[in-house]
């Protein structure tokens, strides 16, 4: 079964979940705990680097946090992150595989799409909430707001091309969720150990609706 439920609680937390690249496994329990108390407690680390999995393990424990795993594209990828402590999981796609490996180690799954069909395959298979990746490149709101009335019982995550010029263009749409972005975190901030840089770009990220 889908867990929409336990999902839906993780997205809406806030307006923005953080999408986060860490390089430096030192950096990973400081800017988790800089994006929560900034009012962002939804942590997706992405698996892009050597050290992705430790950093989930450091961030599993951060209070008010929940952290999940990014760019998971294939089931070993989905146990290792759940292994090392991540809660929900997200995906620049959806293959059958992979959501029946997310299933199966009952973790709720957000998979990408980025048409019509996609988004409609995805929904045979139990899916209501969906990453639409690569927002920007695939239409941006324009598209995401034509989806709207065909789809009705699907709310999206746009990520890919979001920040704060356009986050509230998303979030003002009846179909998403929240929107992912990198912009909280940028990478001279995180390099440089600025975190309280980083919790005020949180704060005002928490603070967009739509």
């Amino acid at each position: 079964m889908v867990d929409l439920a336990a999902l839906t609680g993780v997205l809406t937390r806030a307006p923005v979940v953080p999408v986060l690249i860490i390089d430096r496994l030192a950096d990973a329990g400081p800017l988790g705990s800089a994006l929560v108390r900034g009012g962002l407690p939804a942590l997706e680390v992405t698996l892009r680097t050597p050290v992705a999995l430790e950093a989930i393990r450091a961030m599993a424990d951060i209070p008010g946090g929940v952290v999940g795993a990014g760019t998971v594209l294939d089931a070993g990828q989905a146990k290792a992150a759940v292994e090392a402590g991540a809660k929900f999981l997200v995906s620049p796609g959806a293959t059958p595989t992979l959501i029946d490996a997310a299933h199966a180690l009952g973790v709720p799954l957000l998979p990408g799409v980025a048409t019509a069909s996609e988004a409609m395959a995805a929904r045979e298979r139990g899916l209501r909430l969906l990453k639409f990746f690569p927002a920007g490149p695939a239409g941006g709101p324009a598209y995401l707001k034509a989806l709207a009335s065909p789809l009705q019982d699907i709310r999206f995550c746009p990520t890919g091309g979001v920040g704060p010029e356009n986050a509230l263009d998303y979030l003002s749409l009846p179909n998403v969720i929240c929107v992912g972005g990198s912009w909280v975190a940028p990478g001279d901030a995180v390099r440089a150990g600025d975190w309280t840089r980083i919790e005020s770009l949180a704060r005002g990220a928490a603070a967009l609706r739509g």
